[in-house]
């Protein structure tokens, strides 16, 4: 990079990044107006019949009337920050054992500053599926609010093995235990 101009528009872009950085990761870091595809069933039950899931429209993630509430609760918590009305929204999908529903359930009673709730809301968010990184995420910040460091660096843990230490979920998290503070 010899040419002026180059080393000039190579600087600006950096500190264009630095400068947005904050944002975008404020942004991602409140995950995707679409709810993720629910696991699959356990398959160590094998006594239990198989659930008849054909005509379940609310169990599929393509189902419009479910798509459109959820969205319509997203956008009720992400952009207006009405978490009060967001909640019997997303109680009204009838999926509040969904991982995704119950989670932004858990997530509005803690921004609302109930967390004996919120706890609730994200314990069945995990037990609906244990592997969904932005309740680790969330329920970590939970962790981080109520001075529960140790606890908050085991859900960092798990953030790190489901999605890896430079998703955003692990950042945001990792954040908050560095400065003690959450964003969100």
């Amino acid at each position: 990079m010899s040419n002026p101009t180059m080393k000039q528009a190579f600087l600006a872009l950096v500190l264009s990044a630095a400068v947005m950085a904050p944002a975008l990761n404020s942004a991602l870091a409140a995950g995707s107006d679409t709810p993720s595809t629910p696991p699959p069933p356990p398959a160590s039950d094998t006594k239990a019949p198989p659930k008849d899931t054909k005509g379940d429209k609310k169990s599929s993630v393509d189902d419009p009337a479910f798509l459109k509430g959820y969205r319509a609760a997203y956008a009720t918590i992400y952009e207006n920050n009405d978490y009060a009305a967001a909640i019997p929204q997303l109680e009204a999908l009838g999926q509040s054992d969904r991982a995704d529903v119950a989670n932004l359930i858990g997530y509005s009673y803690r921004k609302l500053g109930n967390y004996q709730l919120a706890s609730v809301w994200y314990e069945r968010a995990l037990k609906a599926d244990p592997n969904h990184v932005r309740t680790w995420q969330y329920y970590g910040l939970w962790q981080v609010e109520q001075g529960n460091r140790e606890q908050a660096k085991y859900h960092l843990a798990k953030i790190e093995a489901l999605a890896g230490a430079g998703s955003i979920e692990y950042r945001s998290l990792a954040t908050a235990l560095a400065n003690g503070r959450t964003s969100y």
